[in-house]
């Protein structure tokens, strides 16, 4: 079993910095980002994800560096750079090649080079292993070897850290995949799968998040069916819930960098081979025009309403891809803005977590202060953050002028708590 006494992680992001934090307690570690700005914020103390600490940074050990060359000498390299999907829902590994060939030019002969980037199955050694191979010179399998640990972090999660989740872990030989359960059962209290093959372990990750997508795609279904009949889901879903074997999934907004994404990354391999997935694709078809129809729900409304689309009012509350958390990648909050733009109106739109700049480059969309949101025609309340829970019913409803709509994505309200006058709507 090799040594893994200094360890380099490339990507200092949602799942690299909490990771190289772990490491760092009991190792060497050198925390790499390509961004300059996140090595000043994170040397600041400033963690922009917010999971980890002030506190946790500055007594921590890590060595942080946007100079590849401080990665030279480590034992271990672990990849955790994001894997999107391009503007044709294709797999991009353009962020995986460049760090990759950055790696390469330091890579230490005997050093195991660990991904754990979502791929889709054989990625790592049909698409990385020729990347490090050209760039260092060395040969795959004799000079260095490959891992593979699906990342399992779930961004705002305090209740499951990494530590208390359980990780699987491959090797490309018998050495590795020993040094590397060494390595994370040295961090993970939860204990350690043990995958057969690389590929096994790439599979395994794509398709955690292909199920839950396919499972909120069959309870949006629902929803709308529900709505049709003139019912509420949730009140549906509550009562469906009290037999033993009910899965309790629930409607809503499927966005960030994992749900949304990761089944892309099995569709694609497997139309490598003349497979066209059928199960999968419909449920992300499903889930991609959520956005798009709570936006039309809420036009419907106004208009049932006599409101001048035109003229209306209408306020967004939250932007994130989820709750409690600054991240907006693939959020399809976006959805709702652009469709109800289409509509002619433009919403204001506040989230007290996400970042401006970021929703302007991202998005082109200017948050606005929570004291904008007066007076609305329509009020999305489309990410529930502890910050809008501790505003209370009456704060919320006060932002509704009379005889407005609430658009309740998550179903966090009740309506019975709401003014007589409100019009209320729910996934």
């Amino acid at each position: 079993m090799k040594s893994f006494d200094r360890i380099g992680v490339v990507g200092l992001g949602y799942v690299g910095l909490p990771l190289a934090i772990s490491f760092s307690r009991k190792y060497q570690v050198t925390g790499f980002d390509v961004s300059a700005g996140r090595i000043r914020s994170l040397r600041d103390g400033v963690d922009y994800t917010n999971e980890i600490s002030t506190e946790e940074l500055k007594r921590s050990t890590l060595a942080i560096s946007d100079k590849a060359e401080d990665l030279r000498g480590c034992g271990i390299i672990i990849v955790t750079v994001p894997t999107p999907v391009d503007n044709s829902c294709r797999p991009d590994f353009s962020n995986l090649r460049d760090a990759c060939s950055l790696i390469g030019k330091v890579l230490s002969p005997g050093a195991i080079v660990v991904f754990e980037s979502t791929v889709y199955p054989g990625a790592t050694e049909e698409v990385c292993a020729p990347v490090l191979e050209a760039a260092s010179g060395l040969k795959c399998g004799t000079d260095f070897t490959l891992g593979y640990s699906p990342e399992r972090i779930n961004p705002g999660d305090k209740a499951h850290p990494i530590e208390k989740i359980v990780k699987v872990v491959a090797g490309q030989d018998a050495e590795t995949l020993d040094t590397l359960a060494a390595l994370y059962g040295s961090i993970i209290e939860a204990g350690i799968h043990k995958a057969s093959s690389i590929k096994v372990a790439e599979a395994a990750k794509v398709i955690e998040n292909t199920q839950r997508d396919i499972n909120i795609a069959l309870m949006n279904e629902i929803s709308k069916i529900c709505d049709l009949v003139g019912i509420r889901s949730s009140e549906v879903l509550e009562a469906a819930g009290t037999k033993w074997n009910f899965l309790k999934f629930y409607p809503g907004l499927v966005g960030g960098h994992c749900i949304g994404v990761d089944p892309y990354y099995l569709t694609a391999k497997a139309e490598q081979f003349g497979y066209h997935p059928e199960v999968i694709l419909a449920g992300r078809r499903i889930n991609d025009g959520m956005g798009s129809y709570i936006a039309q729900r809420a036009v419907k409304m106004l208009a049932a309403g006599g409101h001048p689309l035109k003229d209306a009012r209408v306020g967004i509350l939250g932007l994130t891809f989820k709750e409690n958390v600054p991240d907006i990648r693939n959020s399809k909050v976006e959805d709702i803005y652009r469709e109800l733009c289409e509509f002619g109106i433009r919403p204001l739109v506040h989230d007290p977590l996400a970042e401006p700049g970021a929703a302007q480059r991202e998005f082109g969309i200017t948050l606005c202060e929570l004291d904008k949101l007066t007076n609305l025609d329509v009020l999305v309340y489309a990410v529930s953050h502890a910050e809008y829970a501790q505003l209370g019913v009456d704060a919320i409803q006060g932002m509704v002028a009379q005889h407005g709509v609430v658009i309740d994505v998550k179903s966090v309200m009740q309506p019975t708590e709401l003014r007589a006058d409100i019009r209320y709507w729910s996934l």
